[in-house]
């Protein structure tokens, strides 16, 4: 469990204790808890690395390791936004130090991306805050931008959202 949010409450009277929001780096999950203050907790080490995405095969998804070129393959619910990874693209995969188990991959928090097909924008229609369909040349995924964006154009992509951020060039 990683904690995501905690506050040290000491009310007037009785002891103190500690209210946190913790999320499950192995299913994701978010729970509330509240500690006493004397409880204990076993502290886990946890080390970041940079790994390169390389392919997905039955095993999973496979990555190499920068430094060391050792590969690993981990499974698709611990990555943050699969849909967007593409091949040669350097990730942060969150190891359990002891074990040596991928516990969380990380992509670029912004990735670039070329709209591959949507329907032609209107000439003139970027006062309104409309949105269509388009897809990407990421895995064919498809995203919501702007009226003005055509086929062709490149575009940043917030991969926590999966949301159109900006136009980088039209095509």
């Amino acid at each position: 469990m990683q904690v995501t949010e905690f506050q040290h409450v000491q009310p007037g009277r009785g002891a103190a204790f500690v209210r946190t929001k913790l999320k499950s780096l192995t299913s994701g999950k978010t729970i509330e808890n509240t500690f006493q203050g004397s409880a204990k907790i076993d502290i886990v080490r946890i080390e970041t690395r940079e790994y390169q995405f390389l392919y997905k095969d039955e095993m999973g998804y496979n990555f190499m390791n920068l430094d060391t070129f050792e590969q690993v393959s981990i499974p698709e619910h611990t990555i943050s936004a699969p849909q967007f990874l593409r091949e040669g693209m350097v990730c942060q995969i969150m190891f359990h130090a002891e074990e040596e188990t991928a516990l969380s991959c990380d992509l670029p928090s912004f990735i670039e991306a070329e709209i591959t097909y949507t329907e032609p924008g209107l000439k003139g229609d970027t006062a309104t805050n409309a949105f269509k369909p388009a897809t990407i040349d990421i895995n064919d995924v498809k995203i919501r931008v702007p009226l003005f964006i055509n086929q062709g154009d490149k575009v940043k992509i917030d991969t926590r959202t999966g949301e159109y951020t900006e136009r980088l060039s039209k095509g």
